[in-house]
Protein backbone atom coordinates (compact mmCIF):
# COMPACT_ATOMS: atom_id res chain seq x y z
CA UNK A 1 0.00 0.00 0.00
CA UNK A 2 1.33 3.45 -0.93
CA UNK A 3 0.14 6.84 0.18
CA UNK A 4 0.75 9.67 -2.27
CA UNK A 5 0.55 13.28 -1.11
CA UNK A 6 0.91 16.08 -3.63
CA UNK A 7 1.49 19.70 -2.64
CA UNK A 8 2.72 23.03 -3.96
CA UNK A 9 -0.13 24.08 -6.21
CA UNK A 10 -1.69 27.51 -6.20
CA UNK A 11 -2.91 30.47 -8.19
CA UNK A 12 -0.35 32.23 -10.37
CA UNK A 13 -0.37 34.67 -13.25
CA UNK A 14 0.57 33.66 -16.75
CA UNK A 15 4.35 33.43 -16.99
CA UNK A 16 4.73 32.53 -13.32
CA UNK A 17 6.32 29.50 -11.70
CA UNK A 18 5.45 26.82 -9.17
CA UNK A 19 7.22 23.81 -7.70
CA UNK A 20 5.11 20.76 -6.99
CA UNK A 21 6.11 18.04 -4.55
CA UNK A 22 4.94 14.48 -4.16
CA UNK A 23 5.72 12.40 -1.11
CA UNK A 24 5.12 8.67 -1.20
CA UNK A 25 5.31 6.38 1.75
CA UNK A 26 5.95 3.06 0.08
CA UNK A 27 6.01 -0.23 1.89
CA UNK A 28 7.08 -1.81 -1.40
CA UNK A 29 10.72 -1.34 -2.35
CA UNK A 30 9.78 -1.50 -6.03
CA UNK A 31 8.60 2.12 -5.93
CA UNK A 32 12.13 3.39 -5.63
CA UNK A 33 13.13 1.43 -8.73
CA UNK A 34 10.13 2.20 -10.93
CA UNK A 35 9.49 5.02 -13.38
CA UNK A 36 7.24 7.69 -11.93
CA UNK A 37 5.19 10.41 -13.53
CA UNK A 38 3.26 13.60 -13.06
CA UNK A 39 -0.23 13.61 -14.52
CA UNK A 40 -2.79 16.38 -14.81
CA UNK A 41 -6.51 16.58 -15.29
CA UNK A 42 -8.43 19.66 -16.37
CA UNK A 43 -12.21 19.87 -15.89
CA UNK A 44 -14.04 17.68 -18.39
CA UNK A 45 -10.83 16.20 -19.78
CA UNK A 46 -9.00 12.91 -19.25
CA UNK A 47 -6.03 12.58 -16.93
CA UNK A 48 -2.86 12.88 -19.02
CA UNK A 49 0.80 12.19 -18.39
CA UNK A 50 2.88 15.37 -18.59
CA UNK A 51 6.30 14.25 -17.33
CA UNK A 52 8.02 11.06 -16.29
CA UNK A 53 11.36 10.00 -14.83
CA UNK A 54 13.10 6.67 -14.45
CA UNK A 55 14.84 5.62 -11.25
CA UNK A 56 18.19 6.67 -12.75
CA UNK A 57 16.97 10.08 -13.88
CA UNK A 58 15.97 9.76 -17.53
CA UNK A 59 13.10 12.10 -18.26
CA UNK A 60 10.34 12.51 -20.83
CA UNK A 61 7.83 15.29 -21.33
CA UNK A 62 4.61 15.90 -23.18
CA UNK A 63 5.12 18.27 -26.10
CA UNK A 64 2.86 20.84 -24.46
CA UNK A 65 5.21 21.28 -21.46
CA UNK A 66 8.61 20.52 -22.99
CA UNK A 67 11.10 23.26 -22.18
CA UNK A 68 8.91 24.69 -19.39
CA UNK A 69 8.51 21.84 -16.87
CA UNK A 70 11.28 19.86 -15.16
CA UNK A 71 10.72 16.61 -13.28
CA UNK A 72 13.13 15.29 -10.65
CA UNK A 73 13.12 12.71 -7.88
CA UNK A 74 14.86 11.92 -4.61
CA UNK A 75 14.57 8.18 -4.02
CA UNK A 76 16.08 8.33 -0.55
CA UNK A 77 13.48 10.90 0.49
CA UNK A 78 10.70 9.08 -1.37
CA UNK A 79 9.86 12.29 -3.19
CA UNK A 80 9.05 13.44 -6.70
CA UNK A 81 9.12 17.04 -7.86
CA UNK A 82 7.85 19.08 -10.79
CA UNK A 83 9.17 22.57 -11.52
CA UNK A 84 6.67 24.53 -13.59
CA UNK A 85 7.99 27.63 -15.37
CA UNK A 86 6.44 30.04 -17.84
CA UNK A 87 2.99 28.83 -16.88
CA UNK A 88 0.09 29.31 -19.27
CA UNK A 89 -3.68 29.35 -18.65
CA UNK A 90 -3.94 25.98 -20.44
CA UNK A 91 -1.76 24.47 -17.69
CA UNK A 92 -4.66 24.92 -15.26
CA UNK A 93 -5.49 21.48 -13.87
CA UNK A 94 -5.22 19.20 -10.86
CA UNK A 95 -1.77 17.62 -10.85
CA UNK A 96 -1.15 14.09 -9.58
CA UNK A 97 1.86 11.84 -9.16
CA UNK A 98 1.93 8.06 -9.59
CA UNK A 99 3.94 5.27 -11.09
CA UNK A 100 4.32 5.12 -14.84
CA UNK A 101 2.14 3.38 -15.88
CA UNK A 102 -0.08 4.45 -13.00
CA UNK A 103 -1.37 2.16 -10.30
CA UNK A 104 -5.11 2.78 -10.06
CA UNK A 105 -5.39 2.28 -6.31
CA UNK A 106 -2.58 4.72 -5.59
CA UNK A 107 -4.00 8.02 -6.82
CA UNK A 108 -3.82 10.79 -4.23
CA UNK A 109 -5.89 13.95 -3.92
CA UNK A 110 -3.71 15.94 -6.28
CA UNK A 111 -2.81 19.60 -6.08
CA UNK A 112 -4.65 22.35 -7.94
CA UNK A 113 -2.72 24.64 -10.28
CA UNK A 114 -4.61 27.65 -11.60
CA UNK A 115 -3.02 30.06 -14.07
CA UNK A 116 -4.71 33.37 -14.72
CA UNK A 117 -4.24 35.27 -17.96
Amino acid sequence: QVQLVESGGGLVQSGGSLRLSCRYEASEWIWGLSPMGWYRQAPGKPRDLVASITNDGNTNYADSVKGRFTVSRDNAAEALYLQLNNLKPQDTAVYFCNLKPPRAESWGQGTQVTVSS
